[in-house]
């Protein structure tokens, strides 16, 4: 989703009244005032503003969502794994694109907005991270699940030992999210490699905590 636009190219009275030149936006709307990066003259010009359209959008967070509403210019194309803020009632939040309802029980990949009618995303400011943990001894078949909260631009690096609280693992595999962009697999698991947790699906990983699988 775009952000106002604080760049144009327009033409500059003082040094390029034939050709456009780039200019910063010091004032927007219809008639913006400008500064000309190449010479500075500030002046006034007619800049066409783009129209916008509201539409709702689903925010999934955890095991509950809720439903807001986003204005954007109704010609500007999104798609599925974009994300961009929106304001709620409960917080302002950095969001993810899921999902763009077009129609009734219809969905696509990428669609301009004005032929989108829901935007489904999920929050990805703050996420809950899936953790599935082995035993460090090796000797029990059991495993264990649970899960830790932590930003969403926070970086999980196969090979490192994390801890959170009581828990402490050491990272085996990271397996990423469907909508994720930039990410050569689908589960990665060398050393060094790393995903942000709003990237995680499941994070897989060896138990270091101490008192974990004793035998009473």
């Amino acid at each position: 989703m775009s952000t106002p636009q604080d760049r144009v190219a327009v033409a500059c009275p003082s040094c390029s009244p034939e050709e456009p030149t780039v200019h910063e936006v010091l004032k927007p709307g219809g008639h913006a005032t400008v500064r000309c990066t190449e010479c500075s003259h500030v002046h006034k010009v007619r800049i066409e503003e783009e129209r916008e359209v509201q539409r709702d959008v689903i925010v999934s967070q955890d095991q509950e969502s809720f439903k807001t509403t986003a204005d954007a210019p109704a010609e500007e194309t999104i798609a599925v794994g974009e994300e961009f803020i929106v304001d709620t009632e409960e917080a302002i939040m950095l969001v993810r694109i899921t999902g763009l309802e077009v129609g009734p029980e219809q969905r696509k990949e990428s669609a301009t907005v004005e032929d989108v009618t829901t935007i489904w995303t999920r929050a990805v400011d703050n996420v809950s991270v899936n953790v599935t943990v082995n035993p460090k001894d090796g000797k029990h078949d059991e495993t264990r699940s649970f899960k830790i909260h932590v930003p969403g631009d926070y970086e999980f690096v196969v090979g490192d030992t994390e801890k959170f609280g009581d828990e402490e693992f050491t990272v085996k595999a990271l397996h990423v999210r469907e909508d994720a962009p930039e990410y050569r697999h689908g589960k990665l698991d060398h050393t060094g490699d790393m995903v942000y947790a709003k990237d995680v699906n499941r994070l897989y990983g060896r138990d270091q905590t101490s008192t974990a699988w004793s035998v009473w």
